[in-house]
Order: C-alpha cells, then structure tokens, then sequence
C-alpha cells in the first residue's frame, strides 16, 4: 500500500483556501490517487459541534485560551476519526486548516503564549505534522470583502478588528519563514485557476506527483 499524504492549506479570513482543496482533490483524482478533503475546525462529528461553538457568536464569546482549547479538543477528535483512519488506508488527506491556524489566531493574533500552543500541540500531536502546507497570502481588505460576501454566517472571527487580521496574516508569513522544509507561501491574489496552477506545481515538485 502506497503512503498518505497529508496537505494543509492555511491563510486568513477569504483567502479562498476552500475552492483551492476541491480542485487540488479532483486533480489528486485524476492521477488515480485515494484522496479525502476536510476542515479544521471540524472534520469529524464531535468536532463539527466545536466548531459551531467556535465560529459563531460574539466576538468575545471566549478568552483566546478558551478558544486554543477548543480547537486542539476538535484536532483531537479529527485526528482519530478522520485523519489517521485515512492515512492508514494510503489516502492523501487535504485539510482546510490546521495546527497552523492555532498559532496564528490565538497566538499571533490574540496573545496567547506561543510557549503554551506549542506544549497542546505536543499534547495532541506528538511528533505528527503535515507533509506539506501552503500558506495563502492576501491583502486582509480583499480577504475581509471576500469573506464577507460569502454571506455563510460562521463570521465570528471575520467581525474581529482589522489589528487582529493584520496580526494574523504576519503570523502566517513567520510560520513559513521558520518552516520552510514544510511550508510555501502562495499569492492568493490571483485569478482561482492561477491559484490552482500554483497549488498543482507545489504539490508535484514537493511530492513527487505528476500533475498538469
């Protein structure tokens, strides 16, 4: 059995991370490799409740602590019911959102100490990371005016000051610079097919794939 893969996609509010997992998956497809899309929070049942509690509400709904927990107690969950499963089958595995999110929004962009993010994530990771992250890079005035006219709801994190956004996004980009075995920076400013050829030449230089 061939070895899974696990993809992440990481980046600030409508940056376009969704649309970008589908096409990855049906491109994945096509080459004939196994391959599941899910998101963060959420992804497994008692995970997707989490995330009601999480994206919904008053912004200060939860101290920034309240919130890490949360979404490393909905990791946890995702882990075991859905990602793991998965990578044991040989299944390659694109998540909207990860461990990376964590540091970014309640580290970087509301203070939680970095030193306690990292020591959940070696709680409910351990070693585990993914094989590759692309980091979607954009002007938080486009992301803002993208996400909000998604009119989904879930807009909890999207009615945060633009300090926090600016934040967030900077938090991303040092993420990428510390890790950059793992992590690529994309422009999220171009065109979705544009995107979608820069995801495709990422994933087959940094995994070996072959995709058009």
């Amino acid at each position: 059995m061939s070895k899974g893969r696990f993809i992440t996609f990481e980046g600030g509010e409508g940056t376009g991370k969704s649309t970008q997992v589908e096409l990855l998956a049906a491109a994945l497809r096509d080459t004939d490799i196994d391959v599941i899309s899910t998101r963060e929070p959420g992804g497994a049942p008692g995970a997707e409740e989490i995330r009601a509690l999480l994206v919904n509400g008053a912004t200060n709904r939860w101290t920034p602590m309240s919130e890490a927990l949360l979404n490393y107690a909905a990791r946890a969950e995702h882990l075991d019911k859905t990602v793991y499963p998965a990578l044991e089958k040989g299944q390659w595995v694109i998540s909207d959102r990860f461990a990376d999110s964590t540091m970014a929004y309640q580290g970087f962009g509301h203070g939680v100490e970095r030193q306690a993010i990292d020591k959940l994530a070696s709680a409910v990771l351990g070693d585990f990371k993914p094989d590759l992250t692309i980091i979607f890079d954009l002007d938080l005035e486009i992301g803002l005016e993208r996400a909000g006219a998604r009119g989904q709801g879930e807009d909890r994190f999207e009615r945060m000051g633009h300090g926090f956004h600016e934040r967030l996004r900077q938090g991303f980009l040092q993420i990428a610079s510390q890790e950059p075995e793992r992590c690529v920076v994309i422009d999220a400013s171009a065109s979705i097919e544009q995107v979608a050829a820069q995801i495709r030449s990422i994933v087959s230089e940094r995994l070996s794939v072959p995709l058009s």
